[in-house]
């Protein structure tokens, strides 16, 4: 007595697709849609999404009720994707504390004390106490100390850590447990540029490992959380323009001489879509118009553009669940090589929106060479000698920036590149600063600057300061507007804005959100009073500061912002191009 369900199989959504569906499945199995032993689906057309309509035409006379109870099914079927809700792992209470916030405290703490001795830790101990309360209030307070502890064992097993990378690098208290090694204070690096409190999303801890060893610290996470709460992250080849129309060109035997002839006629602009091409390619859209056997091939292209075409595995990416990770997003069986790991089957943007804690574990050959390289040097000495160290090298050597003015980077960590010994030779650095300009510089979008910033620091007298308080904010970078901390720092001291508001501004700023800015450019020049009576910002104006440099400011760091680098990601990088630099100068055939 089990009733009939009426159901579609359904391969693609319009009649009209079934073609293309014929044609991806052919490419997905490398033959001709004219090899009969290609798979197929039957009925040539009739695998789409049917509409209730023409599924009672089909069913209701010979299986009464069948669409009906189909309805009843679907409608006890319920999938709801929470957003906004953070699935973190619980880092592993150690057993003489009460609690992981009062841990996390104590590592901080006894960091602090250790990195600045006991009189600088007391200066810094207000900003200390400010992000661990910030932390502990968004929730992440198990999060830190799951990546404090992988990095432990790291060092701890003579495995190369990075001295830092992304915006983690501004956060005290991730100097203090040894996360970064990177000091946040002498640099002028922002918190709230890696945790903004009055933005709650989840922060970005990317770590470098040497890569032998990387794989090392995945299996010591896998073991400690337990490996079905452990996975990697999948990724998605899709069909580009030029890629569609050559898949699509072989599937329908095209000969390879007449797809090559069409794909060289869309035109190598990155992203382009073959609706752009046709476009602005006068040549193709003739053809498109006059060959049909080219119009079908591009006709499907169209269709399948954009369709996953392969799949792989993120090369740094690893979630960790504080369940099995199928409990909260689809997986799949990992069949590459290294060690077992399951796959998430969303893509990373997805995994993130989701809310799953997702780690970076990248790996850096640099670390590698600095290593062995360290211990060659350690094998010359005598064993009178103190051991030597890259990792406690000062930043401030004479005979390294010499010899970096004089373009001798060969085999210096970022800055090696023909281009960058230009510059470097026309900007002769003196400081590390220098060189955490010039990584923030040598980038797309910000390379025109690059000769108005090598001319400030050669002749600071020519420096105009659109007002006193920029002097602190810009003398590091001579008087130009360089990282997105500066941004931050100048609403920040100009207009009064707390320093996660400031964030706000630097994002929005940064994706060109138009309406956004002008909301915030009349908060920077007017002020900003929340509905309760209270003081959001005062305004520039408010602050004495006229309205024509209020306005000219305002346009300046607008058209930098999009272009504007993270400084704490460019001072990690940079003290690793320093070290390699070091090691170089003084022990070049290590």
């Amino acid at each position: 007595d089990i009733r009939l369900v009426a159901t579609n199989d359904v391969h693609y959504v319009e009649k009209e697709d079934a073609l293309a569906q014929r044609v991806l499945m052919c490419i997905g199995m490398k033959k001709s849609i004219h090899d009969e032993t290609a798979l197929g689906y039957g009925a040539p057309s009739e695998w789409y999404l049917k509409s209730e309509h023409e599924m009672r035409l089909l069913f209701d006379k010979i299986a009464p009720g069948a669409v009906d109870t189909a309805g009843e099914i679907a409608e006890q079927c319920n999938v709801k994707l929470e957003f906004g809700t953070y699935r973190l792992p619980t880092f592993p209470t150690p057993a003489n504390q009460p609690d992981n916030s009062t841990y996390l405290r104590k590592l901080s703490h006894l960091g602090l004390k250790r990195r600045y001795g006991e009189e600088r830790a007391r200066q810094y101990a207000p900003q200390l106490e400010y992000e661990l309360n910030t932390i502990e209030k968004m929730g992440f307070v198990d999060y830190i100390l799951i990546v404090q502890d992988f990095i432990r064992y790291a060092k701890k097993n003579q495995i190369p850590v990075g001295p830092g990378r992304g915006s983690a690098a501004g956060s005290l208290v991730c100097y203090s447990i040894g996360i970064t090694d990177v000091d946040p204070m002498d640099f002028q690096l922002l918190f709230e540029r890696f945790l903004n409190p009055e933005r709650i999303s989840m922060p970005d801890i990317d770590v470098d490992f040497e890569p032998e060893g990387r794989e090392e610290v995945i299996q010591y996470v896998a073991q400690k959380y337990g490996w079905t709460h452990v996975a990697q992250i999948i990724t998605f080849g899709t069909e580009a323009a030029k890629s569609a129309i050559r898949d699509v060109g072989k599937a329908l035997d095209m000969s390879i001489s007449e797809t090559t002839r069409l794909t060289k006629l869309v035109p190598a602009t990155p992203g382009i879509t073959i609706e752009e091409a046709l476009k602005s390619s006068a040549a193709l859209e003739k053809l498109y118009k006059e060959d049909q056997k080219v119009r079908k091939v591009i006709d499907i292209a169209k269709t399948i553009e954009g369709a996953p075409r392969n799949t792989g595995t993120h090369a740094a990416g690893v979630v960790l669940a504080p369940d099995d990770v199928f409990k909260y997003v689809p997986i799949q069986r990992n069949t590459g090589d290294g060690p077992y790991l399951q796959v998430v089957q969303y893509c990373m943007t997805d995994v993130e929106k989701v809310g799953m804690l997702k780690v970076d574990f990248l790996g850096l050959r640099t670390l590698s060479v600095l290593r062995d390289a360290e211990q060659h040097v350690n094998e010359r000495r005598s064993k009178q000698d103190p051991t030597f160290s890259i990792w406690t090298v000062s930043y401030d050597d004479p005979a390294v920036y010499a010899m970096l003015s004089q373009g001798q980077t060969k085999g210096v960590f970022q800055l090696e590149s023909q281009g960058m010994r230009d510059v470097l030779m026309r900007l002769k650095p003196t400081c590390i600063e220098d060189l955490v300009a010039v990584i923030a510089l040598y980038r797309p979008g910000r390379m025109d600057s690059i000769p108005k910033f090598i001319e400030s620091k050669q002749h600071p007298e020519r420096i105009v300061y659109k007002h006193p308080l920029l002097e602190p904010i810009l003398a590091p970078t001579y008087g130009c507007i360089l990282y997105q901390e500066q941004v931050m720092a100048i609403v920040q001291a100009l207009a009064g804005y707390s320093y996660g508001h400031a964030d706000l501004v630097r994002r929005a700023m940064a994706k060109k959100k138009a309406e956004k800015m002008a909301l915030e450019k009349e908060y920077f020049i007017h002020g900003k009073i929340n509905p309760d009576g209270s003081i959001d910002c005062d305004g520039c104006l408010k602050r004495g500061i006229p309205l024509d440099v209020a306005e000219s400011l305002w346009a300046e760091m607008e058209s930098f912002a999009s272009y504007a680098f993270n400084k704490s990601h460019a001072v990690s990088y940079a003290t690793l191009a320093y070290r390699t630099a070091y090691m170089r100068c003084y022990y070049p055939l290590e």
